[in-house]
């Protein structure tokens, strides 16, 4: 049912209208609010992977059993995040040369779209200096600076650099102190030093998709409208931005239900537990079921596709673009039963159709609340970290259980829990064969 034109809107249009609000202002309310927790710090801190705003948090090592800060971290990879305001002035990256060593710089606008992705795949690996410009900027850069133009005044850098095991952990360390963020105006000087942070008592200690979660109807339009007087939308989403008028919601002013009509601010204060709903549902359906694998290939930019960004960053903020990195996840066998310790598994992999990755691949073992398992090896992942040996006819076999196999398969075992688990596998830089779906991942089959 759809209202005439300038008539008010029939209760059930408003109902869904004001559903589509919080879907759609999800993603930009989770990036604010977790940049405030993210940079509420007075200087860098590589244990809690934080920095003051325009600055680096450089992950001293990756992530153990006993740190739950992150759900579903990689072991694969140090974290260099950076979350940027160009309101001023353009932020100048420096990558320093990496000597050949794979690197991701993917670069998000505040509505979780890849705005543009520095690394291996698409820059080299030689140094580079690239600016990030605000979408009100419009000056002119040094030479050999390359513009990356944000939509956005806010923007965050999700760096990450590839290591190669406990052994390879000081040479990682030492070119990630190479990786530079500043203002463009203390671009080339020697002596600048990035001023310290401040901490905003107010700012929640707890993770931030429980503090939008938390939200009522007025904190979280709020929010919405607050974030989007400096973060303006799409062209693409002028229809949902009227839609917002509609219901009250403007980019720079406060949300007052007292202040709209009643049937308004109730048909927003039901918004937020039905959209709540209906963002957790649609996680389920990202990506295609692929031999008992969520796989998905589409995801990084979203065009007008709210539900699905909404979904991804409900599941894990932050996706990269299929190009980049593919991160297909399994909770079943090949029969559909839940992974469980009681249980030994097998991933067998025929000659030469390893996962197709032009930097490395890897699976990871997760627990039900998506954290890394303690073992008596402290193994996490094996792939490239720890490298599986291949059977005599070129095909790999990963042995997927509690107890250790025997002593020739150790160097395939990913050690499990006694209960039910998940696993991962991440490709970085994909074979074109794993997004257009030619390869897909084998299905775990329980060992005979």
């Amino acid at each position: 049912m759809t209202s005439p034109v300038g008539a008010a809107p029939a209760q059930e249009d408003l109902a869904d209208d004001a559903v589509q609000a919080y879907i759609y202002g999800y993603p930009l309310v989770l990036m604010k609010t977790t940049e405030r927790s993210s940079t509420n710090v007075t200087a860098p801190d590589s244990a809690n992977i934080r920095a003051p705003i325009n600055q680096f948090a450089k992950a001293a090592d990756v992530p153990g059993p006993d740190q739950k800060s992150v759900v579903s971290p990689n072991v694969d990879t140090l974290y260099t995040p950076a979350w940027l305001d160009l309101s001023a002035e353009p932020v100048v990256l420096h990558i320093p040369d990496t000597d050949g060593r794979y690197y991701l710089m993917p670069i998000l606008s505040a509505w979780t779209n890849v705005i543009d992705s520095v690394g291996k795949r698409t820059t080299g690996t030689q140094a580079g200096d690239y600016a990030i410009t605000g979408p009100d900027w419009d000056g002119r850069l040094p030479a050999g600076v390359k513009e990356i133009k944000s939509p956005t005044n806010t923007a965050w850098i999700l760096g990450r650099t590839q290591l190669n095991g406990p052994s390879d952990l000081s040479a990682v360390q030492s070119l990630v102190s190479k990786y530079d963020v500043r203002p463009l105006s203390a671009y080339g000087d020697k002596s600048y030093k990035p001023p310290q942070g401040r901490v905003d008592p107010n700012v929640p200690s707890t993770p931030p998709k429980n503090v939008v979660q938390q939200m009522d109807a007025q904190d979280f339009f709020s929010a919405l409208a607050a974030a989007m007087a400096a973060n303006p939308p799409a062209r693409a989403d002028a229809p949902m931005v009227a839609k917002l008028a509609r219901l009250g919601i403007h980019p720079g002013q406060k949300v007052d239900l007292d202040a709209i009509p009643p049937d308004t601010a109730k048909a927003l204060e039901r918004a937020v537990p039905e959209g709540q709903r209906q963002i957790q549902a649609a996680v389920a359906n990202v990506g295609k079921d692929i031999n008992g694998w969520r796989v998905a290939t589409d995801l990084g930019t979203y065009g007008t596709n709210y539900t699905l960004r909404a979904a991804t960053d409900w599941q894990g903020l932050g996706a990269n673009l299929p190009q980049d990195a593919i991160y297909p996840i399994n909770f079943v066998d090949g029969t559909g039963q839940q992974l469980s310790g009681a249980n030994q598994y097998v991933i067998h992999f025929p000659p030469g159709k390893t996962p197709p990755a032009n930097a490395f691949w890897s699976v990871t073992m997760y627990n039900p609340d998506g954290f890394l398992v303690p073992n008596s090896i402290n193994r996490y992942a094996v792939g490239h970290t720890a490298e599986p040996t291949a059977n005599a006819d070129g095909s790999v076999d990963l042995y997927v259980q509690r107890d250790a196999p025997a002593a020739d398969k150790k160097a395939n075992w990913l050690p499990a829990p006694s209960g039910q688990f998940n696993v991962m596998l991440r490709l970085y830089w994909p074979q074109q064969s794993v997004i257009d779906g030619t390869w897909t991942p084998p299905a775990i089959t329980k060992a005979q």
